[in-house]
């Protein structure tokens, strides 16, 4: 049996905390906020969206950073293994549209709830308002912790740093993990705020600003090569663009943002091609024969768009319908399918979901989620360099690759 300290009671956190304690190790978890799971009651609107129900090999595609690192973690604890540990600890799971998989109460704190008790019932012991210091290094092993406060000295056979990243430091991600990965000799990549919404140059997107859109496409450009292309809702904001597929889009474009701008086109229109839209419109103007330009959008689009559209469309507002050219028209419909914005940066990790960047997993094993570089140090969750789409995905990374982690012990 060894002695096994995990730093961070989040997800990652309590799936190590878990699977090491089946295995018969005295396990002992150090949290620096007042409860577990902290930053799991902001997930999914404070509902947790604690994975994907899509097939597992599914899990792979959704990965932004390293996804093939994961293989031997998410095939030992999938996304129906979560599932099926929340549900036999008295929180049943619902999926919802993008197999999105929440608690039936709507709650998040349901899943931490019944993720504790699991703990518990295993003996795991958790302490609460618990920062860590440092890492104890000893013999060129892992030996153990010092704590923030009391400067005490915790020894150790194992520590696992499941610390989380950057992102919502409210939570308690203020970066600790990097810091003590580092002083153990580990390389962290560059890091960024990710699942984050875009900040636009255009000044009428603040026109814009609450209109949210449902199946919609965007398509997100860098030059002549697709970054990033989605179906589904986004939102316009007083500084830009934000929404599920925005949000994801985020991800690919993280690290080129730094560089250069990116063009977003929004197909409004996404069901119909350029033919059958112009066929629309004509029946749209042809209701409206007797009115101007400027009242006949009414079906097309969303009250608070039509003024930016007509503005970006340069049609007359006060031309009557039926003096709009076949010219006019096909700029309205290609203003339709492409409307388009530039996107000139990322907001801040206070709004991003997950930390881009972390730990460099070339210097972990992927079997077992041990440090190479540290005998008895072990990562799991977002302080590794693995991200993913929004969905779940990067919950089940940190369920995935904490149980991988609390099992390898």
């Amino acid at each position: 049996m060894s002695k096994v300290v995990i730093i961070g009671g989040g997800a990652a956190g309590m799936a190590a905390a878990i699977g090491a304690a089946e295995c018969g190790h005295d396990v002992s978890v150090y949290e620096k906020n007042e409860k577990l799971g902290k930053k799991i009651y902001i997930t999914g609107k404070g509902r947790c969206n604690l994975t994907n129900g899509c097939d597992t090999e599914d899990l792979f595609r959704n990965m932004v950073s390293n996804g093939k690192f994961l293989y031997s973690a998410i095939y030992g604890f999938t996304n129906f293994d979560i599932v099926d540990l929340v549900e036999a600890n008295g929180c049943p799971v619902k999926e919802e549209r993008g197999a999105r998989m929440f608690p039936v109460s709507d709650h998040a704190s349901d899943v931490t709830g019944a993720l504790e008790r699991k703990m518990k019932s295993l003996g795991v012991k958790i302490f609460l308002n618990e920062p860590v210091r440092d890492i104890v290094i000893r013999d060129e092993k892992a030996a153990g912790i010092i704590l923030e406060k009391s400067g005490k000295s915790v020894d150790a056979d194992v520590v696992v740093i499941a610390t989380g990243g950057l992102s919502y430091p409210s939570t308690g991600s203020t970066g600790d993990g990097y810091r003590f990965a580092k002083e153990a000799g580990h390389t962290v990549t560059p890091l960024s705020p990710a699942l984050v919404p875009f900040v636009c140059a255009e000044d009428d997107v603040k026109e814009l600003q609450g209109l949210s859109l449902r199946n919609i496409e965007v398509t997100v450009w860098n030059g002549k090569k697709v970054l990033w292309k989605e179906f589904g809702e986004m939102l316009f904001t007083h500084f830009g663009v934000s929404g599920p597929v925005v949000l994801s889009a985020s991800s690919y474009a993280a690290k080129i943002i730094k560089k250069t701008p990116l063009r977003m086109d929004i197909d409004l229109k996404p069901a119909l091609s350029k033919e059958q839209l112009d066929a629309r419109i004509l029946r749209d103007f042809d209701e409206a024969k007797n009115k101007q330009f400027k009242n006949s959008l009414n079906h097309l689009f969303p009250a608070k768009l039509i003024p930016v559209m007509i503005k970006r469309s340069g049609i007359d507002p006060e031309k009557q319908v039926n003096e709009v050219t076949a010219e006019e028209r096909k700029r309205l419909v290609d203003l339709t399918k492409a409307f388009s914005v530039t996107l000139t940066g990322l907001r801040g990790y206070n709004e991003a979901i997950v930390t881009q960047g972390g730990v460099n997993v070339k210097e972990v094993n992927p079997s077992t989620m041990e440090s190479k570089k540290l005998q008895g140090l072990y990562f799991a969750g977002e302080v590794l360099d693995l991200d993913g789409v929004t969905g779940g995905f990067n919950l089940q990374i940190a369920w995935s690759t904490g149980m991988l982690a609390g099992r390898s012990v």
